[in-house]
C-alpha cells in the first residue's frame, strides 16, 4: 500500500532536481558589470556656454542615468573629480595627474565602494619610460598615461583589472605605440585575468592604433582584447562617432572604446547620446557596456 507513495515521492524528486539526478551541474551566472567610459572635457577650457560650471550637473546626471559599476573618465581635473565625487558619494575615485608636478588632467576611475574592494592601484606613462611621471616619447605632444586598478567584486567573488587611458591627440606614432604598450601590459598580467580597458584613444576603428590593440599578427600573436562595440554592432550602418563638439553630431570617428578580454561576455555595448534640454554634458558621448565576467 505504501509503494504508490514512494513512487510519487521519487517522481517529484526527479522533476525538481533533474540536473542532480542526471549527474549534471548548472552554471551559476555572474551578476553583470556595468562599465562606462566618459571624456568629461577639461574644466579649464574656455567653452563659453558649454563651460564646466554650466554643464557639471549634467555630467553627474549622465553618469547617474546609466548607473555604472565603474566609470573611466578622461580630461579630469582634480576639482572636477571632487565635484563628481561629492555628488555621487557611492563611488570611490582613483586618479593622479599626468604631469610630473601633480597638476593637470587625470585618467581617473570611479568605482562603486559597496561592490568593489581595491586590491591594487597603479599608473604608468605612455612613453619609453613608463615609470617616469610626466614622461613622453615618440611624437606625443603632451605626457599621456594610464591608470589601472585590480578590483575585488564582492558580488561575484572574483577579481578583474580596469585600465583607463587617454591617447595623444596629435602624435599618430605616439597613438600606435601607446596601443602597443597597453596591449603589452595586458599580455603581461597573470594568465586568465579578466581585463576591461576604457579610454579616449583619439583614433577610429581600423586605424593603426586600433590594429595595434585588437589586430592579430604573426609578430604579436592573437590579441587578448576585443572591441565591445564592434562585437555587438558588427552589422550596423548607423553613424558611430563619439566626438560631438557639444553639437550632438555622430558622423565622426568612434574614438572612445571599451575593450574587454576574451573571457568576458558582452551583453551590450552602446554610445550614449544623452542630452538635457538639447544640451550635451560633454563634447564626447559617453560609451558603455554591460559585461559578464566568466
Amino acid at each position: 500500500m505504501k509503494r504508490p507513495l514512494l513512487t510519487a515521492t521519487l517522481l517529484a524528486f526527479l522533476i525538481i532536481t533533474p540536473a542532480l539526478v542526471l549527474g549534471q551541474t548548472t552554471e551559476v551566472q555572474s551578476d553583470p558589470v556595468r562599465a562606462m567610459s566618459f571624456n568629461i572635457r577639461l574644466g579649464v577650457a574656455k567653452d563659453g556656454d558649454n563651460h564646466w560650471e554650466k554643464r557639471k550637473e549634467t555630467v553627474v546626471q549622465a553618469i547617474t542615468e546609466f548607473a555604472p559599476d565603474f566609470v573611466g573618465t578622461q580630461e579630469t581635473y582634480e576639482f572636477q573629480a571632487k565635484y563628481i565625487g561629492k555628488n555621487l558619494p557611492q563611488y570611490t575615485y582613483v586618479g593622479r595627474s599626468r604631469q610630473r608636478d601633480g597638476k593637470g588632467e587625470q585618467c581617473g576611475i570611479f568605482y562603486l565602494t559597496k561592490r568593489f574592494d581595491k586590491l591594487v592601484e597603479g599608473h604608468f606613462w605612455l612613453s619609453e619610460t613608463p615609470d617616469k611621471a610626466g614622461s613622453k616619447s615618440w611624437d606625443s605632444s603632451l605626457p599621456r598615461m594610464a591608470t589601472w586598478l585590480k578590483l575585488w567584486d564582492k558580488t561575484n567573488q572574483s577579481s578583474f583589472y580596469v585600465i583607463n587611458t587617454h591617447f595623444d591627440h596629435r602624435g599618430a606614432n605616439a597613438r600606435k605605440e601607446s596601443a602597443t604598450q597597453i596591449r603589452k601590459f595586458v599580455n603581461e598580467l597573470p594568465k586568465g585575468s579578466s581585463v576591461i580597458v576604457t579610454g579616449d584613444f583619439n583614433a577610429g576603428a581600423n586605424s593603426a592604433p586600433y590594429q595595434a590593440m585588437f589586430g592579430d599578427s604573426a609578430a604579436t600573436g592573437k590579441s587578448l582584447l576585443l572591441d565591445s562595440y564592434a562585437i555587438k554592432h558588427a552589422n550596423d550602418d548607423e553613424p558611430s562617432g563619439t566626438f560631438n563638439g557639444f553639437k550632438g553630431t555622430a558622423d565622426g570617428a568612434r574614438i572612445d572604446w571599451i575593450a574587454v578580454s576574451r573571457n568576458i561576455s558582452i551583453e551590450s555595448a552602446n554610445i550614449d547620446r544623452i542630452a538635457f534640454d538639447g544640451r550635451y554634458p560633454s563634447d564626447h558621448f559617453p560609451v558603455n557596456a554591460v559585461l559578464r565576467l566568466k
